[in-house]
């Protein structure tokens, strides 16, 4: 009989394995683009959409305001977006991209790329593990006792990260950077400014 608490037969345990291999993935790929990722994340909600209330992006990211705050402040202060009362809810805070910010979107169509090159799976796998951490979320978030969609502060939403087979972004950024191709990396730009965040 398998023991119920063997260490490999936890689901808790692959996940936040998984979670920090993938992210180390991504530093010396996001360190040309001056972001650390969770400043990534919040930048492929921007460029989605651009402006969005400080509000939806944490809904988008399933971060708390404590977690997002001094990412989007570090980012303000790279030039990448600013923070402005909304005109239409003054309680209400809005996110625009600068130019600066949006200019960074053509570098960042490398990313994806990047990454599952460097993964080195393939495109239809990891699709299908994508989508089968979108449903363990919302099975989560549905099960929370809170009853309000669970605590917010994973920030999984990398169902960005993944450009489709077709050549379209992955699922939840069908707007956003996607990939048509496993393009070269992008050279670092030495005068580029570093926004630096939480790991």
């Amino acid at each position: 009989m398998e023991d119920p608490l063997s260490l490999d037969r936890q689901v808790c345990f692959a996940l936040a394995a998984a979670s920090r291999s993938v992210i180390a993935l991504y530093r010396p790929v996001l360190e040309p683009l001056g972001l650390t990722h969770p400043q990534y994340l919040v930048m492929l909600a921007l460029w989605e959409r651009s402006p969005r209330t400080v509000r939806g992006i944490g809904d988008a990211l399933a971060l708390d305001s404590a977690t997002l705050s001094p990412l989007l402040k570090r980012l303000e202060a790279a030039g990448l977006l600013t923070r402005s009362r909304s005109a239409a809810d003054e309680r209400a805070m809005d996110v625009a991209l600068t130019p600066a910010g949006a200019a960074l979107r053509k570098q960042a169509l490398a990313v994806p790329g990047q990454i599952v090159e460097r993964l080195g799976l393939p495109l239809a796998q990891l699709e299908r593990v994508r989508d089968e951490l979108t449903e363990l979320l919302a099975a989560a978030r549905d099960s929370s006792p809170r009853g309000d969609g669970g605590e917010r502060h994973s920030g999984l939403g990398s169902g960005h990260d993944l450009p489709r087979g077709d050549g379209r972004a992955g699922r939840a950024d069908r707007s956003g950077p996607g990939v048509e191709r496993l393009p070269s990396a992008p050279r670092a730009r030495p005068h580029a400014r570093r926004a630096r965040g939480t790991q």
